[in-house]
């Protein structure tokens, strides 16, 4: 139940930093057609490193994986804080940090 719950959590933190990358995309965009190219662009470009560096199957190595987490939710919660929710930002951040903790030292990987 518990290696669930937290590979559970690190997969909604994960989609939710996607949707806070299209939200964030759109809202910085200017023209329409700016803002709809970020707000694909921006999930895209994330989901595409995460996939060759960060996903479990990825064979890339350790180091380029924490780095990539690290930019994406580094970054999701920077997005989130200059959307104007600062204290949701911190939250997210704070909570994917435990996660990722727990994930590591107790060798939750799936």
């Amino acid at each position: 139940m518990w290696k669930a719950a937290n590979l559970l959590l690190a997969f909604l933190v994960e989609i939710l930093a996607l949707g806070v990358f299209a939200r964030w995309g759109w809202d910085i965009g200017g023209t329409t057609a700016t803002r709809i190219l970020l707000a694909v662009g921006l999930p895209a470009v994330a989901a595409v490193l995460w996939g060759l560096f960060a996903a479990p199957t990825a064979k890339r190595g350790q180091v380029p994986r924490w780095i990539v987490k690290v930019l994406v939710f580094g970054l999701a919660g920077a997005a989130l804080w200059s959307l104007g929710h600062p204290v949701l930002g911190l939250v997210f951040v704070v909570v994917v940090a435990a996660n990722l903790a727990i994930i590591h030292t107790q060798k939750l990987q799936p």
